[in-house]
């Protein structure tokens, strides 16, 4: 069966003015969807034609570049939709999850500090993750379209929250201005959202 694009779970400006209205419909309509239409070419005819996306991504070391890379894409943006919400109905973590990021980093700022640093220091195009791994979490980053499930990924582990550093996702708003998207995006991120994934990886 053929990938399909995910339906945004929000309307284009809800994450205004943070993350443009623009940049969401171009992110969403036009990038993800070709990574989409590139992965399902890529796969037609193929042993992976019958796969999910998470047994092709979990091979990443072992399928074409054109099956990783867009796989990868498909995966890591179907997860980031997820992840966002409006401004305004989000709230801090709680629970578990708050408790689980005091005692690894000491506050919720020192980890938007560590996943801000792994998203700006990311050379070129690349994601900043904060993972579960072994029950414990960590912050990490990968290039292109990989992610932590891969096979390949230095650090392996279950994506808890990830910021696409994409330049396709922030450019038109801040141009050159990483760091300032990476501060921004904090308001939009759907802690509970989070939470449920961070629960769901225990």
């Amino acid at each position: 069966m053929a990938f399909t694009l995910p339906q945004l779970p929000y309307a284009p400006d809800a994450l205004e003015p943070y993350i443009d209205a623009q940049t969401m419909q171009i992110h969403h309509g036009k990038h993800h969807q070709a990574y989409i239409d590139n992965l399902n070419k890529a796969i037609a005819g193929t042993d992976n034609e019958n796969k999910s996306l998470e047994e092709l991504i979990a091979s990443a070391g072992s399928i074409s570049p054109a099956v990783r890379n867009n796989g990868g894409g498909h995966w890591n943006h179907s997860f980031f939709w997820q992840i966002l919400g409006p401004a305004a109905s989000q709230q801090a973590p709680t629970g578990a999850l708050a408790e689980a990021i005091n005692a690894t980093f000491g506050s919720l700022d020192a980890l938007k500090e560590k996943v801000n640093t792994a998203g700006a220091t990311r050379f070129g195009s690349g994601w900043a993750w904060l993972i579960s791994r072994d029950g414990k979490l960590e912050v990490t980053s990968t290039p292109n379209q990989d992610n932590p499930l891969m096979d390949v990924a230095e650090v392996k582990g279950k994506p808890i929250l990830g910021i696409d550093v994409w330049e396709h996702a922030y450019y038109l708003k801040y141009q050159n201005r990483r760091p300032e998207y990476l501060g921004a995006i904090w308001n939009v991120i759907n802690w509970k959202k989070v939470a449920e994934n961070f629960d769901a990886a225990k």
